[in-house]
């Protein structure tokens, strides 16, 4: 059963099978994006650099005492110079399982609210992930990057569990 406290957060222990199913919810929420928006997979097909838990959950993932109010994944996209990925979609999901109880603001939710999100950041074409990903969040270019900086990222694909912020 779930660790949960007083104010909703979740102290259960982050698996590798739970990052992996973090990692399918991501899969699937690109697909179906694409899918539903042509224009931009034909813009960033191929492009992906990789999937990442961050923020609060990637560091109670380190740590496990920071405790889990939702998922954040974020597919990170090599920027395409015609046209930057679209930085406000957010997409929610249900975690589907109860293992670290279900998130307040979504009652309907049998598990943590998951959310999806996206960046289009700049990387070199097969340049290493971790390089790519730490170079943005050291940049700080972006409000994004600096409040993923501030906790941790998690790779969930390629190499899932590694953790490359902080380093």
């Amino acid at each position: 059963m779930s660790k949960v406290d007083s104010t909703g957060r979740s102290y259960q222990v982050i698996e590798i099978a739970d990052l992996r199913r973090l990692a399918l919810i991501a899969r699937k929420d690109q697909v179906d994006f694409f899918m539903n928006y042509p224009k931009w997979a034909n813009l960033y097909s191929g492009r992906e650099i990789c999937i990442a838990l961050c923020q609060g959950a990637a560091l109670h993932y380190i740590d496990r005492c920071t405790g889990i109010n939702d998922f954040d994944v974020y597919v990170f996209y090599r920027r395409n110079p015609r046209k930057n990925l679209y930085p406000k979609r957010i997409k929610s999901y249900d975690f589907g399982d109860a293992k670290f109880g279900q998130s307040q603001d979504q009652p309907n939710f049998v598990g943590r609210r998951v959310d999806c999100l996206v960046r289009s950041i700049d990387a070199i074409e097969n340049e290493d992930v971790e390089i790519s990903i730490q170079r943005y969040l050291i940049d700080g270019k972006t409000k994004t990057a600096r409040l993923l900086a501030a906790k941790a990222v998690l790779l969930l694909e390629p190499n899932c569990g590694k953790v490359i912020w902080p380093r």
